[in-house]
């Protein structure tokens, strides 16, 4: 028997000596898709999605660059792919997209570029406060913090009251870090600076290819806009998916079922089954949510993200009756009557680090 078949013999006999209810054919089958995500040193195959959409968003950039008469159809696209990668980002820090550190500390500068904020910020704000807390007090992102009123004002201001409180926890985890981990400093400085210096290299481009005024028009049109639009809108898909939930519960978020927004923005829409299990990849969210929805209150299982948005913020006022209700005793009031003072302290953490709920049953 020639030596690479013994090799191939003698692996399909080790996994069935293993696994007996494992046929050659499915080892093989298993073996092979393994090695193809392996090949960029991806953890799951199925973020060859989020490598391709990687790819795609600076390519609309590029096109418009090249042919500023595609920006009036195109700027749109740019404000998609901007949102696309904030949620990659957001995924990323939960459950990192490369087997290699160095790996994923490339990929969370390169996002940074074109989601508009270093992509370290979600570990502080988000990972360790956010899931701990679950819009309770010690929640840097609470969305009661002056009012638990659920309108189209409190919605569209939430995005600026939210920077300016998370910006604490992000001062604090970088001092932190400065003073006990130099290497985990060091990377979120040079995120700082891709961020940053991706920024001028895009705007000195656009000039340099269009003028000053037309460059810097493109600039603002087809990078900066698109980035505010993606920081924006993740916060007020935050704001929606916990304002009048019931933190103590298993009703602690608002979810969205659709598949063509589930497609569109990585499952961000099930976000019941992010907060249960926040380490979990993406694309298994749905089998999650599945296991999960049977015990939520229906009103909290919505399908249509534009449905609901109607509702809520174009008719609603006029008739309170279609807009949500704060489910529970409310997020200001503990089951057992503690109360805390203000955003809670920030842990150093990874990416990867993720917090287990500590104000809430499990579902």
């Amino acid at each position: 028997m020639p030596y690479a078949e013994f090799v191939i013999d003698l692996s399909r006999r080790s996994c069935r000596a293993m696994c007996a209810s494992c046929s050659d054919e499915s080892w093989l089958k298993r073996r092979e898709g393994g090695n193809q995500h392996r090949l960029m040193g991806l953890k799951n195959k199925a973020d060859w999605r989020t490598l391709l959409w990687a790819a795609l968003g600076p390519s609309v950039v590029a096109l418009q660059y090249a042919n500023p008469s595609l920006v009036p159809y195109l700027w749109w696209v740019s404000c998609y792919f901007a949102l696309s990668f904030g949620i990659i980002a957001h995924n990323h820090n939960h459950c990192p997209t490369f087997a290699s550190r160095r790996a994923n500390d490339l990929f969370g500068s390169w996002l940074s570029i074109f989601y508009g904020y270093p992509t370290f910020a979600w570990i502080p704000t988000h990972n360790l406060n956010h899931h701990r807390y679950v819009n309770t007090e010690g929640d840097a992102t609470i969305t009661w913090r002056f009012t638990n009123r659920h309108n189209v004002l409190v919605a569209a201001s939430y995005f600026f009251i939210s920077s300016y409180y998370q910006a604490g926890p992000i001062q604090t985890f970088i001092r932190k870090a400065k003073t006990s981990n130099p290497g985990l400093y060091r990377r979120i400085m040079r995120q700082y600076a891709i961020w940053i210096g991706g920024n001028v290299v895009l705007w000195g481009t656009a000039i340099g290819l269009h003028g000053a005024g037309t460059g810097s028009l493109i600039f603002l049109v087809t990078v900066a806009f698109p980035e505010f639009f993606a920081l924006w809108t993740i916060m007020l898909f935050n704001y929606d998916q916990h304002v009048h939930t019931d933190p103590w519960s298993q009703n602690h978020s608002r979810s969205f079922t659709s598949p063509i927004v589930n497609f569109l923005l990585f499952n961000n829409g099930l976000h019941a089954a992010h907060h249960e299990r926040p380490g979990e990849h993406w694309s298994r969210l749905p089998v999650v949510h599945a296991e999960i929805a049977p015990r939520i209150d229906p009103s909290l299982l919505q399908r249509s993200l534009w449905l609901y948005w109607f509702r809520q913020y174009a008719l609603a006022p006029f008739f309170p009756s279609v807009g949500t209700r704060q489910l529970g005793p409310g997020p200001m009031n503990p089951p057992d009557g503690r109360r805390s003072s203000g955003t809670a302290d920030v842990e150093l953490g990874e990416a990867g680090s993720n917090a287990a709920s500590a104000v809430r049953l499990s579902v």
